[in-house]
């Protein structure tokens, strides 16, 4: 049995089908299937160690991005689409899976035309609340649709209501987290990331890449905020140099400096340690941050990407803020004023937490990877006979 794994080049497309992957093993070995062959098709591996760490071989398959704005590169990367296009037909023609797994973006396109040229089952998952480009065109031929939110749906039925052959199966099954995400690691966390003992812990994260503004916000407030709180922050690697010099200005003299760590990235070991400790999140609208702070059943407070940038998290984050698990502040009326003032109302209100961290739990779903993999391992069994 061979399924094909392919998405988008950032953390929020990758993570989620290493965590489909996991589960697809899981599976096997309890069913005493044959251990399925991975391949993870893409134009860069995205985490090489992370690949070889579950056996997942790498087929590179070159792609291109469409901009929405006029761009010269818009020409050259129709080149790219082309190129990749024959690369998958070429690969997807010799290695023959019996499903393909996308979880969209436009490194997943010249994979998925090469899959419906060969009749090859098609599975999707959206992570976002609004359908992505790449998935809007794949669910014209895909055999099942997974979301991540209930309202997206109604747009996907739209989507593929005037299909010729059988509706695509729609379910909700949230957004899937690796294994090691699923349970935190609050022991010996404070001595691991030096935290002062006795105070409330608040997790900055940006996403994958870093966030600029989330980051220079928070090093203005850090005065403030270093007066009665640990402060865990990951800048993005690009930004760490930039952030770390900042904050050691800002922080000159100061007797609570230690307070405040940076990290380029938060490693598995060292995320699950940082979120064990935190009382509240501090967070991009990416579905991966979501999914992971509503696993934790920890209190968020979420700062979309603006929507003229990113419509997707900015209808992810008010998605999730109606589930009563987080606040949202828009990125154009963040300030270090604003910031410091939710960040201590919400510290000051325990029975307020308690009740984010609770409806947090109502809208994970822990067990996402598992119902996407029992249907992929469904479709390859049935196009194996």
């Amino acid at each position: 049995m061979r399924i094909v794994l392919t998405g988008g080049g950032s953390g929020g497309h990758f993570y989620p089908l290493i965590a489909v992957a996991q589960e697809i093993r899981k599976i096997a070995r309890e069913e005493k299937l044959l251990d399925p062959d991975l391949v993870y098709m893409a134009p860069e591996p995205y985490d090489s160690d992370v690949l070889f760490e579950h056996d997942i071989t790498f087929k590179k398959v070159a792609s291109g991005k469409w901009r929405k704005y006029l761009s010269l590169l818009n020409v050259i990367d129709t080149f790219k689409v082309g190129w990749g296009i024959v690369r998958a037909f070429l690969s997807m023609y010799f290695l023959l899976p019996d499903v393909v797994f996308s979880k969209g973006g436009y490194p997943a396109v010249p994979v998925l035309w090469a899959a419906r040229f060969f009749r090859i089952p098609v599975i999707i998952h959206e992570s976002d609340s609004l359908p992505g480009r790449a998935n809007s065109w794949a669910s014209k031929f895909a055999k099942r649709i997974a979301i991540s939110y209930g309202e997206t749906a109604e747009l996907y039925e739209k989507l593929t209501k005037n299909r010729k052959d059988k509706a695509p199966r729609i379910a909700l099954t949230g957004n899937p987290v690796r294994h090691e995400l699923m349970t935190l690691a609050p022991t010996g966390a404070r001595e691991y990331l030096k935290l002062e003992e006795g105070i409330p812990t608040i997790l900055v994260l940006g996403g994958s890449q870093g966030a600029q503004a989330i980051n220079e916000i928070l090093i203005e407030a850090l005065p403030d905020l270093v007066t009665k709180y640990n402060i865990i922050h990951q800048t993005g690697q690009k930004q760490f140099d930039i952030s770390r010099e900042t904050a050691n200005i800002v922080l000159q003299n100061n007797p609570n400096a230690g307070r405040y760590v940076a990290f380029p990235f938060l490693n598995v070991l060292a995320l699950r340690m940082s979120a064990g400790v935190a009382d509240i999140l501090v967070s991009r609208a990416g579905s991966g941050s979501i999914f992971e702070a509503a696993i934790w059943k920890k209190p968020a407070i979420i700062i979309p990407i603006p929507e003229d940038v990113s419509h997707d998290q900015h209808s992810n984050a008010f998605a999730y803020a109606r589930s009563g698990a987080a606040v949202v502040i828009e990125q154009m009326n963040l300030t270090p004023h604003l910031l410091i003032s939710e960040i201590n109302r919400l510290i000051e209100n325990p029975d307020e937490r308690a009740r984010m961290a609770e409806a947090a739990g109502r809208f994970a779903q822990p067990e996402a990877a598992r119902k996407i993999a029992r249907e992929i391992l469904d479709l390859a069994l049935e196009h194996e006979k």
